[in-house]
């Protein structure tokens, strides 16, 4: 791995992780739609939007592996989701595999099983339940990851993120918090482990609350640095100053299954 391409680096996530990229790989490429103006040595900046074929394969051009954060980052209008998540990743995804990249590592989200209850525990073979048109677009893209392993070669890792943070914020985030440094440490396993075919994880830390049963990143050499109760005094205390959501506050995906919510609460909550 020497030239790593990271889709949505002017959002918040990729702006922690530039840094941590630029220390590991030779060269980053940096793609968003926004413009990125200042570089720091080993970063070369591409502008493009994901649907833009033209733009992606200048993107993609010479690049070994790919962090693909980009796309809509929350719900949307199903124009703009499809735009963005769907279409805008199946062009990446072909533009990658014409210019022979090897890797891909997928920012998948916990809301491609949000609609999980919070009594559950799964694991990444626990089939999806979108809790909204955006985790709707993160199960295509783990089902696209799939797609490409097994036909093209390509290595993946959908990672579905809990929430990215230097400290979980509330209850519902001592479950499914993930600190940077962690995130990076899956990064690189999706981005080096010599094993690697398709896998999906969750992007966790050490969160003795959490929803998931994170074995498959484990077998691949997992290890989180940071824990959630360290931080649990200040995520209570937060906690208590949010309104009560009765049905967020149900399943895993939080106030994304509120939105547009309609349908039998019980049932939903029961399976």
């Amino acid at each position: 791995m020497k030239t790593i391409l990271l889709t949505g680096a002017a959002g918040r996530i990729g702006s922690w992780l530039r840094p941590m990229l630029r220390a590991r790989y030779d060269r980053v490429i940096l793609s968003d739609r926004t413009a990125i103006t200042e570089l720091a040595g080993g970063e070369i900046f591409r502008q493009g939007a994901l649907d833009d074929a033209c733009a992606m394969t200048a993107a993609c051009a010479g690049v070994d592996g790919i962090v693909h954060l980009g796309g809509q980052p929350n719900e949307n209008s199903w124009e703009v989701v499809n735009a963005a998540n769907i279409q805008g990743m199946m062009t990446l995804m072909t533009c990658a595999h014409e210019a022979g990249v090897g890797r891909v590592v997928f920012a998948s989200s916990n809301h491609a099983i949000g609609m999980y209850p919070r009594h559950r525990r799964i694991g990444p073979d626990a089939r999806p339940r979108p809790d909204t048109r955006y985790g709707l677009s993160k199960v295509f893209g783990e089902a696209l990851c799939a797609l490409f392993a097994d036909k093209h070669g390509m290595r993946c890792l959908s990672i579905r993120i809990g929430n990215v943070a230097e400290q979980p914020a509330d209850l519902r985030r001592l479950s499914i918090w993930l600190h940077p440094d962690d995130l990076f440490q899956l990064v690189t396993i999706g981005l080096e482990h010599p094993g690697l075919h398709n896998e999906v994880v969750y992007g966790a830390s050490d969160n003795a609350r959490g929803f998931w049963d994170n074995k498959p990143a484990f077998d691949l050499g997992y290890r989180p640095a940071h824990r959630a109760e360290d931080h649990v005094e200040a995520a209570m205390a937060a906690q208590a100053a949010l309104p009560d959501d009765p049905i967020g506050d149900r399943f895993q995906g939080g106030g994304f299954c509120s939105l547009e919510f309609d349908g039998d609460v019980e049932r939903s909550a029961g399976h």
